[in-house]
């Protein structure tokens, strides 16, 4: 696959087939993630490769965090709807990568620091693409909590989670979303 042929046809995959991702495909998506830019080299970026055991914990450690948030008035079927659902979310992915970021001392070199981080997100996205692979960048509230910190051991003084990347072969690719033309969001000064 080309490079635009990639950007063009990327999309973000939210269903998975059940097929196991190997090894290597991800290793490559990763080593793409290591070549993005990043100012004064300080390859801030790091990876959790979550295996079955880290990845059922972290299934039933959102489901919990669901459940703390229900009204105390939710019925039993309900709260196992919630559970069930939560718990799917994760355990439905062939494979979970965590993305943190070094956090440095000084504001501005944090800024970049972040920003390295996504463009190596991006990097890896693409690379997962161009060999077949879907994937999901996840911000949602399960990345914040202090319970996925422990659970992962991340020290949320020294890291923090900038996503998780769900990695699978896609089940259904969405079509294309509408975009602006670059006129659109483009000023020229002279």
């Amino acid at each position: 696959m080309e490079l635009w042929d990639a950007i063009l046809t990327r999309r973000t995959i939210k269903e998975f087939r059940p097929d196991p991702v190997p090894d290597a495909a991800l290793d490559r998506a990763l080593t793409a993630g290591v070549w993005a830019q990043n100012h004064r080299l300080t390859q801030p970026w790091r990876f959790l490769v979550l295996g079955p055991q880290t990845q059922r914990a972290l299934a039933e450690a959102g489901a919990e965090a669901q459940l703390r948030s229900l009204p105390a008035t939710t019925d039993e079927g309900t709260c196992a709807k919630v559970w069930a659902g939560a718990v799917q979310k994760i355990t439905s992915k062939p494979r979970i990568v965590v993305v943190t970021c070094v956090l440095s001392g000084d504001a501005f070199q944090r800024r970049e620091d972040y920003a390295a981080v996504c463009c190596a997100i991006q990097n890896i996205h693409l690379a997962a693409w161009e060999q077949g692979l879907g994937m999901q960048w996840s911000t949602g509230k399960q990345t914040q909590q202090p319970s996925t910190y422990d659970l992962l051991g991340i020290d949320p003084a020294a890291e923090e989670i900038v996503g998780f990347l769900y990695f699978g072969y896609p089940a259904l690719v969405p079509p294309p979303p509408q975009r602006k033309p670059p006129a659109e969001v483009t000023r020229h000064l002279p």
